[in-house]
């Protein structure tokens, strides 16, 4: 067991949990307790830390889950996992998991096989997004509301920061995505293969459910702050509006890319 927060595994863990430089020149990010240890595909799942705790109440998990990968694991103190977690009150499961190959624009921008049916891309397009629950939330909820692909300009905040792991739920193991440097060439590619353009905006001219989404779609969802910059706002296709009662000028992001995602989830089961 290891006990020491200066041993040199718990000083290369607390650098990976806090650098995105770290965790890039390895490849890897953590994820952290039971549910994301289900998750972590067994080829992807490269180390696994433990507390005593936590081993007594899963040793039948642990020991399968260490089985299938070909994986050992270390146990850690209850005060060395509290040190090396991004969480307050850890569950006692730390994992470190092999980042996946980003998606190619082949796999975002064509049809995707949905079991004996194909489905047209329904995708999201992040421009400078910061907020790292806001990503994991967009994650889970694409994942729930049938988005196929999202893309993200590089700017947007680090798909592997500990907390966007954490709001993903795990879905960023199934998701496709993918970040690129020219958001703008993306969005021109899109429309090159007749990927429809929506952006959600204040000055919206349409009501965000009267399109039709069956299609292929891209949504473009903007900065927490500023929303989308006017190059990317200016390349969509249609600027959306969601009618609000009250005083409120704006939705959170992740909530708006709900309100569109599953608008067109809705309109593609029909």
């Amino acid at each position: 067991m290891i006990t020491s927060t200066s041993n040199a595994k718990v000083k290369r863990l607390v650098n990976l949990r806090k650098k995105r430089k770290a965790r890039d020149e390895e490849k890897v990010f953590l994820t952290e307790g039971l549910r994301m240890l289900q998750e972590a595909p067994k080829k992807e799942l490269l180390e696994l830390y433990v507390t005593e705790r936590f081993y007594k109440k899963e040793k039948k998990f642990v020991d399968e889950k260490c089985r299938k990968s070909g994986r050992r694991f270390e146990m850690l103190s209850d005060s060395v996992m509290e040190y090396v977690s991004d969480t307050q009150h850890p569950q006692g499961a730390l994992c470190v998991v092999r980042q996946r190959n980003t998606d190619g624009p082949e796999v975002i921008l064509a049809k995707q096989e949905a079991g004996t049916e194909e489905r047209n891309p329904l995708i999201l397009v992040l421009d400078n997004l910061q907020d790292p629950g806001n990503l994991g939330t967009i994650f889970r909820m694409g994942e729930a509301a049938g988005v196929t692909g999202i893309v993200m300009s590089r700017d947007c905040v680090d798909v592997y920061n500990p907390k966007v792991i954490r709001s993903t739920m795990g879905s960023v193991f199934r998701v496709p995505f993918l970040y690129t440097e020219n958001l703008s060439g993306m969005i021109q590619e899109m429309k090159a293969r007749g990927i429809c353009t929506y952006a959600a905006h204040l000055e919206g001219s349409r009501i965000y459910d009267e399109p039709d989404y069956r299609k292929p779609s891209a949504f473009f969802i903007g900065n927490e702050g500023n929303g989308l910059s006017d190059e990317v706002a200016g390349l969509a296709d249609c600027y959306l509006k969601i009618p609000m009662e009250g005083q409120v000028e704006s939705l959170n992001a992740a909530i708006a890319a709900a309100v569109l995602a599953f608008e067109a989830g809705r309109q593609r089961r029909h």
